[in-house]
């Protein structure tokens, strides 16, 4: 069990499973950069939780709750929780993430909603099977279901998350094609930052060479 102080962001995970160096970069060199498109992201978040809470007959909808997981040690918002009334009374917790985008081809957003689903599960101490992400360019929801298999990935997750954020050092550039979308390319630089790299290691490895032949 961690406690207050040991507590990282849910968000780490999705920038740790989208790239650990995005991750490291906002989360240890508290690196950020605001444009069009995180704009766009962060004004959709702030209009959900604005929008208050609400009942629609047999759900209540809760927006901008806040979450905490002990066990993982997490710390976080869920942008919106629709309680859907079922047997006996009993309401069940179905979290929504809001993402401005559309779905990506990786599990970085299933595993931010699975930890948000923990820490539901933690706090009210009842199962969340399931949940969903709505995507603003799509307009449309996918549903995520929080089998075993998922939730492995997301507690290995915040494991991750956490010793990289603990050792304070920020992974070295490796350019891909999910550098196109990431909000921070321009601070990351990895195409001249990983060339850099490779020159360093080619004249180490120079050295080196000269070095047993010498």
């Amino acid at each position: 069990m961690f406690v207050e102080e040991d507590l990282i962001m849910i968000s780490a995970l999705q920038h740790y499973v989208f790239c650990p160096r995005q991750c490291a970069l906002i989360h240890i060199e508290q690196v950020w950069t605001e444009s069009g498109l995180t704009a766009q992201g962060r004004i959709m978040h702030e209009r959900v939780h604005e929008a208050g809470d609400e009942s629609r007959g047999a759900v209540r909808i809760t927006r901008g709750l806040p979450l905490r997981s002990l066990r993982l040690g997490l710390v976080g918002v869920a942008d919106v929780v629709e309680f859907r009334k079922a047997e006996h009374g009993f309401w069940q917790p179905f979290p929504v993430e809001y993402k401005r985008g559309k779905p990506k081809p990786d599990n970085c957003d299933a595993v931010q909603l699975c930890a948000q689903a923990i820490c539901l599960e933690e706090m009210l101490d009842v199962a969340v099977p399931q949940g969903a992400l709505f995507y603003g360019r799509t307009r449309r929801r996918t549903d995520v279901v929080f089998d075993e298999a998922l939730r492995k990935e997301t507690e290995k997750t915040a494991e991750q998350a956490r010793a990289l954020i603990a050792s304070a050092v920020t992974p070295p550039p490796a350019y891909a094609k999910r550098c196109a979308s990431c909000s921070l390319v321009g601070e990351c630089m990895p195409k001249r930052m990983e060339k850099q790299s490779s020159v360093r290691t080619y004249i180490k490895r120079m050295v080196r060479s000269h070095e047993k032949t010498s």
